[in-house]
Formats: C-alpha cells, structure tokens, sequence
C-alpha cells in the first residue's frame, strides 16, 4: 500500500512538472518566430532601400526593329562609383552574332535608323579595341543570339557616363542611340567593323533644343499652334475694339 502511494505521488509530481513545462516551452517558440519575423521584415526593408539608391543615374528604353515592333529594353545604369551597365532583355532575333554600337545622334527612324548617325566618339579615336589609339567610347561588345532569339545580358561599358555634366556623357547636346547591326564587328574594320546594316534600335536620349538634329514632340507643336491661335486671336479682338472706338 505504502509503495503503490509512493509511485502514485511521483507520478503525479512528474505530470504536474511536464504540464508546466509545455506552456513555456510554447511561449519561447512563439518569441523566437516573433524574432525571426521582426529579422526579415527589417531585412527586406533594408533590401527595399539598397534597390532605391543603388543607382546614380539610370535610363530604359524601348528597343524597336526594321519594322518599328517593340522587341524589348535597354536598361542604362550608373552607380555611384561611376559604373555604367547596360541591362538588354530582348526577344525574337534571329539567331547569330551583331556588332553593337551606341551612336552620336539620338534619333532612330526605321526602317534603316541612318538618323542616328556614326558611333559615339567624343574622343575621335579610331573604331574597334584592336586598333592602334580605338575604341569608341560608343563601341560594345559582339551581341550573341542564341537558337531561341532570346537576350538577356549585362554588359559593362567602361567609357561613358550617363551625367550629363560628366565626360563623354551619353545625355550630350546631340542625343545618343543605341544600334544593334546585321553582321558581327570585327573590331579592327575603319569607321564601324564592317558590321553591316542597322537592325534595331533604341533611343537612349533625344537631342536637345540647341542640337541642329533636335525635334519638337508633337505635344510641343501642338502647344505652338494654340499659342500663335491665341495670338492672332487676340490680335483679331484689339482690331475689333479699335474699330468700335
């Protein structure tokens, strides 16, 4: 009897101390998850304000072909050590390899793109990193398309910047445009690597008004009409008014 009471009692102690210790155990996992959960939300906050001021200076846009279709983006940055990258994402090329270049004039009318001139040059050296004082600073690598057309790449060009007060500024007076050719650069060839002709392009940035290569939005001339409208209507009233008087 005496033993049988005894277990009965350890038992019970032991059923009263593993009750007490669920609850707390219990309590310290829903803290740590508390914890964890505070951890990533203050991580993706700070992910969040790393992507907000990662660049100094950054420009995407649209890049077009022969037949004025969107074929993807041009994406320009510039870090704050003065890093410049372009981002391409493209699709439906055929497959292949193209001399690339980012050219003077930002302009780029299909079908032939001739509007956007000669390559970037700002330092009037010779084309292509084989010849004796090259590159363009507008001169990149060869674009390499695979079997699926696709482009997803990121290139570095060690050249430019996208400061319009900096040196050899992409944002110059005459604009800039970028060109992907029909044939592969060879790096060598006088004045553009024998790279054929233009099969797409992307305005990067228009020309300014003082450019001799600069035009008005449409926006712009429309904004003009209604002025001169104005105008001369105004004209009309006074007219009007002298001839009452």
């Amino acid at each position: 009897m005496k033993k049988s009471l005894r277990q009965f009692i350890t038992l019970s102690s032991l059923g009263l101390v593993l009750g007490l210790a669920t609850p707390v155990t219990t309590i310290h996992a829903s803290d740590s998850s508390e914890a964890d959960s505070q951890v990533e939300s203050t991580d993706e906050s700070e992910s969040t304000s790393q992507t907000e001021e990662e660049y100094a200076f950054e420009k995407k846009v649209t890049v077009i072909n022969n037949d004025e279709e969107e074929i993807g983006t041009a994406h320009f940055t510039e870090d704050a050590e003065g890093n410049v990258q372009l981002h391409l994402e493209l699709s439906g090329l055929e497959e292949g390899e193209y001399g690339m270049h980012i050219h003077e004039v930002g302009l780029a009318t299909a079908p032939t793109f001739e509007d956007a001139g000669s390559h970037f040059n700002p330092e009037d050296v010779e084309h292509g990193t084989e010849s004796e004082t090259g590159p363009h600073a507008g001169d990149l690598p060869n674009l390499i398309v695979g079997a699926d057309g696709e482009v997803d790449e990121i290139i570095d060009i060690p050249n430019v910047t996208l400061d319009p007060e900096g040196e050899n500024s992409l944002q110059s007076v005459d604009g800039t445009t970028l060109i992907i050719h029909t044939e592969a650069d060879d790096y060598t060839s006088q004045p553009t690597g024998d790279a054929g002709d233009r099969q797409a392009a992307a305005v990067i940035f228009e020309p300014q008004e003082e450019s001799e290569h600069y035009q008005a939005s449409d926006d712009s001339e429309m904004s003009q009409e209604d002025s001169e409208s104005e105008d001369t209507s105004d004209e009309a009233s006074e007219s009007d008014t002298d001839s009452a008087e």
